[in-house]
């Protein structure tokens, strides 16, 4: 069965197309003219193992909002059509990953029910020339609520000696916890037979 999505989202603010394969090698193709994004949702098709294209035309001229949010939403999107009706999933996932300094939990349910909840320290307030650190919070909200999923994050270390947290540090190093949850949670479980993973029987 193949569990790819192809979601084109069109606005008076930006165009989006995003492409997924869950069962991919971790291939990625990114290009939002956010440079810092580009390389957290490289992060997602590497640490995922998903094939992933991403082309976003949005309104950079007024800030990088409007680009971040609608890529996440279509990313989202795309994740939930790909997993279909979900049926022999592991439907669970977390990852507990470091980098240097910074330490990241990060637990998803691809659960149907939609709900997001996200800890970090105050960071610097860009990373690079246009990526606000705010919407870090807000790209997972909006990713969680296209694909329907239940998604905690949360930055378990993040101080320097003498020093502020690394904002570079503490964003990719949720990327990569969040790409390395969803990999266990969107895998094929060999001993699932095929049925949905819910006493509902759906999700």
């Amino acid at each position: 069965m193949s569990r790819t999505a192809r979601v084109e989202r069109i606005t008076k603010e930006t165009k989006v197309l995003v492409e997924i394969d869950l069962d991919g090698t971790g291939r990625a193709e990114i290009g939002t003219g956010v440079g810092f994004y580009d390389h957290m949702l490289h992060q997602i098709a590497r640490h995922g193992g998903f094939d992933l294209t991403v082309r976003t035309v949005g309104d950079l001229e007024i800030d990088a909002h409007h680009t971040m949010e609608d890529t996440a939403l279509a990313l989202g999107a795309a994740f939930d059509q790909a997993l279909g009706d979900k049926a022999g999933i592991r439907r669970y996932g977390s990852a507990t990953v470091p980098m240097d300094e910074v330490l990241v939990r990060a637990a998803v349910d691809l659960s149907g029910r939609p709900y997001v909840v996200h800890d970090e320290p105050a960071l610097a307030p860009y990373i690079g020339p246009v990526y606000p650190t705010s919407m870090t919070r807000h790209i997972w909200e909006s990713f969680g609520q296209a694909a329907r999923i239940t998604l905690h994050v949360d930055v378990l270390r993040a101080a320097r000696p003498g020093g502020h947290p690394d904002a570079h540090h503490v964003v990719e190093a949720q990327f990569k916890a969040v790409s390395r949850a969803l990999r266990e949670a969107t895998a094929i479980d060999p001993r699932a037979a095929g049925a949905i993973p819910s006493t509902k029987g759906a999700l």
